[in-house]
């Protein structure tokens, strides 16, 4: 039987144009595959592979405070401020999300011409309805409107983010039954990494500048009820006694012929603190994260003495004459404050202060940033003199 060498190199051929075929198809299926949004990929799922990446907004706080502490006059800047904060959290969560340029775009677009203006809207309103309902519980104390105003948007903003990555993403991008099979670093779920990564992180330093704004905007408020309640401020008070005994004689011809006994003892309650309307100033440093409060040199802020008369007796010649009450007095009384003076009462009551000043202002200053602390400086206030005049008209 003779064989057909053309036929069989035909055929021959054929096989390996099939085979080459065959080849070109799984090589091609196997690329389409490994591309995100292909049809030719798993049915059930879209794989993504996360890149890590920062989250960036530039937005001026303080402007952000004006428009929440006013939204009716700020309105159009208002629905900016929602589309700035809600574009840049779309634009991180689509980078973080490893998605090729022109999905980065259309997640923009989508935003841009399917959900801003009706989230805007929402967002307004709801500000609105919680603003009306907190605005007569702020404290009288100290004014955190500013606080309030972060909170309420804070509240709202994590109300509708995760709805909003959530449409978006499932609009742009090309899955099936709404599966994503992701890999790579920082895995995260989208409404994860926008709250987590963006949006959190954003409304912590407005809410940072809003306590900033809100204890300066109070604190001369502050230090005017301070002052009012406790212009005196006595932290330290000493409680002493004290007797002088004098004996007084007539001689006569170096005799002793007549003598007179007297003894004086005293009570002395001394108060040591601050005089507030000399000198009290509250400051804020941000960048050391100090609250500084100053006030004025302790001072003695009021002496009583109660003098009494133990013993008194008189001789014939009566020789109490010449003694003079009030210099007894005056004395026990230079000897209280002298005790005083030598004493450490007055660093006590610097260390009494700092510890009431904390006690104080500490809630307050935490309310700002657990990172913020008080500090408690002495000024002496200019003209401040020394205290011992001690006047004559003293009663027994």
């Amino acid at each position: 039987m003779a064989v057909d060498f053309n036929k069989a190199s035909r055929i021959g051929k054929i096989l390996i144009f099939i085979l080459l075929a065959i080849l070109a198809v799984i090589v091609v299926t196997r690329y389409y595959q490994s591309r995100p949004g292909s049809m030719l990929g798993k049915p059930q799922e879209y794989e993504l592979t996360y890149k890590p990446a920062d989250f960036k907004l530039e937005i001026d706080e303080e402007n952000a405070l004006a428009i929440l502490s006013n939204p009716h006059r700020y309105r159009r800047e208002f629905n900016q401020m929602v589309f700035d904060i809600n574009t840049s959290v779309l634009r991180h969560v689509a980078t973080r999300m490893g998605l090729s340029d022109s999905l980065r775009a259309a997640v923009l677009r989508e935003y841009e011409q399917n959900h801003h203006d009706y989230l805007a809207d929402l967002y307004f309103k709801d500000f609105l309805k919680m603003r009306d309902t907190t605005a007569q519980i702020y404290e009288t104390w100290y004014d955190n409107e500013s606080s309030s105003a972060t909170k309420a948007f804070e509240e709202i903003a994590a109300k509708y983010t995760c709805f909003l990555i959530n449409q978006v993403l499932v609009t742009v991008i090309p899955t099936k039954e709404g599966r994503i099979l992701a890999k790579g670093q920082g895995l995260e779920t989208p409404c994860g990494i926008a709250m987590n990564e963006a949006l959190r992180p954003l409304l912590q330093r407005m809410e940072e500048r809003a306590a900033i704004e809100d204890f300066s905007r109070s604190r001369g408020l502050l230090q005017e009820k301070v002052e009012k309640a406790i212009a005196e401020l006595a932290t330290m008070e000493v409680r002493d006694k004290k007797g002088i005994n004098k004996q007084l004689q007539t001689k006569i011809w170096g005799m002793n012929v007549s003598s007179s006994d007297l003894e004086i003892t005293a009570i002395s309650i001394l108060k040591v603190g601050f005089r507030l309307d000399k000198r009290f100033a509250v400051d804020l440093n941000p960048k050391s994260n100090i609250v500084t409060i100053t006030l004025p040199e302790p001072e003695i802020l009021s002496h009583e003495v109660y003098p009494k008369i133990e013993k008194l007796d008189i001789g014939w010649l009566r020789e109490l004459e010449s003694v003079n009450f009030n210099e007894a007095f005056n004395a026990l009384r230079k000897e209280f404050r002298r005790e005083a003076y030598e004493s450490r009462v007055f660093d006590q009551s610097k260390t009494q202060v700092i510890s009431l000043m904390n006690t104080m202002f500490g809630p307050i200053v935490k309310s700002i940033n657990n990172r913020y602390e008080v500090k408690v400086r002495f000024e002496r206030v200019e003209g401040d003199g020394p205290q011992d005049t001690f006047s004559d008209n003293l009663e027994g």
